[in-house]
């Protein structure tokens, strides 16, 4: 998903696409000179070579043919004309590059403010996920003075103020889609709008943004919110005033500000003044970011924040993340018993949606029922349906599932495997023109390019139902593109194929190194699954490498460590070595922690020192210390390779497997005078 400004958006999409020329020089096969030449023509920015290209590829019908187009044209872009984009959308009817140029095009019709002619190719925009296509259409649809160019029962307001509202960063449109629905004699944002985009920005610290949207407020009320978001603590002390609604919203500004380096002082500030002077809703939301701000950082009286917040007024709309950590808050509190109220009050009151987005909270809703029921019949009708509730959650591939089945005591089973497909459904995968074309493209190196590609090709595929979905599974794992065939065969509903949601490549290699550092294959089985997706040159921003995502520095000191001698940092590449050193180093973090996976999981991906804080304070349901994990990306690992693990065990041979066997019953602050992980560790 692109969110660029105009000036740069033709360019930036190009390079995203293509990659930079040193990674996709080095994936390039050799025996294809006619990518290579493409390539080479794109780099140069030659226009007359890649036209040349591209017909010449289309001549000898070569598989990707398309893409040389789609370079060819998006070279000239700026200067195309509605023709020359028309007989490109003929060509290639259907396909990922229709619809990646049509999104290209679209920007490029915007830029040139060219509304009518975005408004007629605007609705055959399929994938439609780019959020400055979005405030263009609002702004198309603003200056032709017609309804929405697709689908929808949502006025022009709410569908515009969407738009606006997921901007985060200031962009050309989305900016101007503010300005010019704020302007006029009947604008259509005004302060409730403002003051909603204000909010959002503050919460996720994006100067840019807020100042773009101070812009909107008047020159008095915005200098103000500036002052207020640059210096909170200067602005608190010695320009606050609370004398309208205006500098009631700048103090509050200041205040969530604030609370983002400093609870105590905020809370201070809170109780000696502002809390009696603001309106209920500017002190809820200071109160639940204050919540927010504690519970993320786990500070123990996080969860009385949220109960401050929940207690000035009538409720106001909160952001997803603060109604999670408003749950995760009262998870940690009284020590780690819980606040079971607190839980069940939020999860009330939590937007349907939301609470059904994520597993986690029907799962701790259910649990809150339970413990708060009163004694009585009215108490035992509320532990049975919570039970009911738990009941209906039981699912043998994800962690709540999981948990769900063994807090009930029930025995829970895989899935029987499918009937094998049929010669018919493979060669329909078989001649599938996008997965061909995405197949190649990552045997070229152009990895992301091929997975664009694949997952748009599976948009027609699932409408053919799960045997479908199957068989183009299975294309990737013949292929052994593993992280192909595991995404697409979770995408099944009924026919769930085990042996390829949970392949086990490289098993001999794994199962060995698993013995030699005293682990059980299934625990290195699903962190690869869950690290790499068992690619085996998977390299990641920070720069971890290989199937289990060893980064640098922790390898040369696993090496060490295990006796590895003559160890070569461009070793790591190799499976074998990959394998010895990412799980001895798991078998050294899992000692440092005592045993404890939930702790060695989230070490192995934040590093040692982290969990090493985020145990400390409180000694709590382990499954509960797992969702206040600090880290989104995190939280999710822990959780998915505890579960994963648990999958693989029974696959290998453990049939009675729990979850529970990994994930334990409490974790808490480490025994006194124990070794400091984070010191032991890198």
């Amino acid at each position: 998903m692109r969110v660029l400004k105009f000036a740069w958006v033709m360019v930036a999409a190009g390079a995203a696409l293509l990659g930079s020329g040193a990674s996709l020089a080095q994936g390039m096969a050799v025996d294809d000179p006619l990518m290579a030449a493409a390539r080479e023509a794109w780099r140069q920015r030659d226009r007359a070579d890649l036209a040349a290209l591209s017909e010449r590829a289309q001549a000898e019908q070569h598989v990707l043919s398309s893409w040389v187009d789609y370079w060819a044209l998006f070279s000239r872009l700026p200067s195309a004309t509605t023709a020359d984009v028309q007989a490109f959308y003929r060509r290639w009817p259907g396909s990922y590059v229709e619809d990646r140029l049509r999104n290209d095009w679209l920007l490029e019709l915007g830029k040139r403010r060219d509304w009518s002619a975005f408004a007629v190719d605007y609705p055959r925009f399929r994938m439609d996920d780019d959020r400055e296509v979005h405030c263009m259409a609002g702004l198309a649809e603003h200056a032709l003075g017609q309804g929405p160019f697709k689908p929808s029962n949502e006025p022009f307001k709410a569908r515009a103020l969407a738009a606006w509202l997921a901007q985060r960063e200031p962009t050309e449109a989305c900016t101007l889609l503010g300005q010019t629905l704020s302007d006029g004699a009947k604008p259509v944002f005004g302060r409730q709008e403002h003051w909603a985009k204000l909010r959002s920005s503050v919460e996720a610290n994006r100067l840019a943004t807020f100042k773009r949207t101070a812009n909107l407020t008047g020159r008095h009320q915005e200098a103000g919110l500036v002052r207020a978001f640059d210096d909170p603590t200067r602005f608190l002390l010695r320009q606050a005033k609370s004398q309208s609604r205006g500098e009631l919203e700048q103090a509050a500004v200041a205040l969530v500000r604030l609370a983002a380096s400093d609870t105590d002082r905020t809370a201070q500030f809170m109780r000696q003044r502002w809390s009696a002077v603001l309106p209920p809703d500017l002190a809820q939301w200071v109160w639940s970011q204050l919540g927010r701000q504690a519970a993320q950082r786990l500070e123990p009286g996080a969860h009385a924040f949220f109960e401050r917040a929940l207690a000035s007024g009538p409720l106001q709309p909160w952001g997803d993340d603060t109604w999670a950590w408003a749950v995760r808050s009262a998870l940690r509190a009284h020590e780690g018993a819980g606040d079971w109220a607190l839980v069940h009050r939020v999860l009330d009151a939590m937007p349907e949606a939301q609470r059904q987005a994520d597993p986690a909270w029907p799962y701790w809703h259910a649990q809150a029922q339970y413990r708060t029921a009163p004694e009585g019949p009215a108490g035992d009708a509320a532990r049975r349906a919570a039970r009911a509730a738990l009941q209906a959650q039981v699912q043998p591939l994800t962690f709540y599932g999981q948990l769900a089945a063994e807090d009930l005591g029930l025995t829970w089973r895989l899935p029987p495997t499918p009937a094998p497909l049929t010669a018919a459904e493979r060669q329909a995968a078989a001649q599938n023109p996008g997965l061909s074309r995405a197949l190649a493209l990552i045997r070229l190196g152009l990895r992301s390019e091929g997975v664009r590609e694949w997952n748009f090709s599976l948009r027609d595929i699932a409408a053919q139902g799960d045997r479908a979905l199957l068989a183009a599974a299975q294309r990737a794992c013949d292929a052994e593109v593993w992280d192909r065939c595991i995404n697409t065969s979770e995408r099944t509903r009924q026919d769930i194929d085990l042996a390829q949601r949970y392949p086990t490549p490289f098993r001999t290699q794994v199962t060995q190194h698993a013995q030699a550092a005293g682990l059980h294959p299934a625990d290195p089985f699903g962190l690869i699954r869950q690290e790499s997706r068992f690619i085996l040159d998977a390299r990641s921003g920070p720069g971890a490498s290989g199937l289990m995502q060893v980064m640098p520095a922790t390898a040369k000191w696993t090496a060490k460590k295990i006796g590895l001698r003559d160890y070569q940092p461009k070793q790591i590449h190799d499976a074998d070595t990959n394998l010895q050193i990412g799980m001895g180093y798991l078998r050294h973090v899992l000692a440092a922690f005592d045993g404890a996976l939930p702790l060695a999981a989230a070490a192995y991906n934040a590093g040692p020192g982290r969990p090493t804080r985020w145990r400390e304070g409180v000694r709590m349901d382990a499954a509960a210390w797992a969702e206040t994990v600090p880290f989104t990306e995190t939280r999710d690992y822990v959780k998915k390779v505890l579960a994963n693990a648990t999958v693989y065990a029974r696959l290998l041979g453990q049939p009675e497997a729990q979850l529970r066997q990994r994930l334990g019953q409490r974790i808490g602050p480490r025994p006194t005078g124990s070794p400091n992980p984070a010191e032991s560790l890198p």
